[in-house]
């Protein structure tokens, strides 16, 4: 059974856009995609994936040789980008599956969490019922509503509101190795921090705590499977699927936010 933030009657679908495609448009998208929500009172959701990049936190830039990590990734050959929403590190590959989902009216965060939780659940239902929510310790990023299977991570969600809207994000670690993923994240954190204490805890990062759905699951299955399960659920559950068009007050807002992503990133692209 779905969420009732999912007990709706149509949902916009985003898998192409006009806007530029690397990883700080992506979040300008979610942020204008909310402006448009808490107007037309309308969800949609939102599926993107990224060439090797490396997702920080804002507390992951206060780390003390944060700009000596950066150099490392760079070299090792990931993009780097500051983000906009809650949480910490996390790796996005070809392999990564990002979705969005966007809910005009979501007064009760946790309930935004739980919207996701149902639908990944549903989607994989005739695979495995074994998808469980909570946090898994040592694994990058780690929250309340991870996701995992025999106790190894393969997603993380996050949230970010704007006025009555929120999008709330997910990483689905799909194809590849998320052992491997979680062992980049590890050695970034031994060079930013090394061993110097810090007010604020940053995740001793395991990486037999971590896993792809291809690994958990013992079969091949790719993003764009994953992509046509999701929206195949949606239909199942009587949601219609309408593809998005933009209207120029949302290009707009686009451009308003990703410039905001741009002035945040200044500083972490200067290095």
């Amino acid at each position: 059974m779905m969420h009732e933030l999912l007990n709706i009657n149509e949902i916009n679908v985003i898998e192409t856009h006009p806007f530029p495609t690397n990883v700080s448009s992506s979040f300008a998208i979610d942020d204008m995609l909310c402006l448009s929500a808490d107007e037309s009172s309308e969800t949609s959701i939102r599926f993107w994936t990224h060439s090797p990049t490396i997702v920080y936190g804002i507390p992951d830039s206060r780390l003390p040789f944060f700009n000596e990590g950066v150099e490392w990734v760079r070299q090792a050959g990931f993009d780097v980008v500051i983000r906009n929403s809650g949480g910490l590190a996390v790796l996005l590959d070809e392999g990564i599956l990002n979705i969005s989902l966007i809910f005009p009216d979501s007064k009760d965060i946790h309930k935004g969490y739980q919207a996701m939780v149902s639908l990944i659940q549903n989607v994989f239902q005739s695979v495995t019922n074994q998808i469980k929510a909570y946090e898994i310790v040592n694994s990058y990023c780690p929250g309340d509503y991870d996701l995992s299977i025999d106790g190894k991570k393969f997603a993380g969600i996050s949230q970010r509101r704007i006025k009555n809207a929120s999008a709330v994000q997910i990483y689905l670690c799909v194809e590849g190795d998320g052992h491997k993923r979680a062992e980049w994240l590890k050695q970034f954190y031994d060079i930013a921090k090394k061993d110097v204490e810090t007010p604020f805890t940053y995740p001793n990062i395991d990486p037999n705590v971590m896993a792809s759905l291809e690994q958990l699951l013992n079969q091949r299955i790719t993003v764009q499977e994953v992509i046509t399960l999701v929206i195949r659920t949606l239909k199942e559950h009587g949601i219609k699927v309408t593809d998005k068009t933009f209207n120029n007050q949302e290009k707009l807002w686009f451009n308003e936010r990703y410039k905001l992503m741009k002035s945040r990133n200044k500083s972490v692209n200067s290095l």
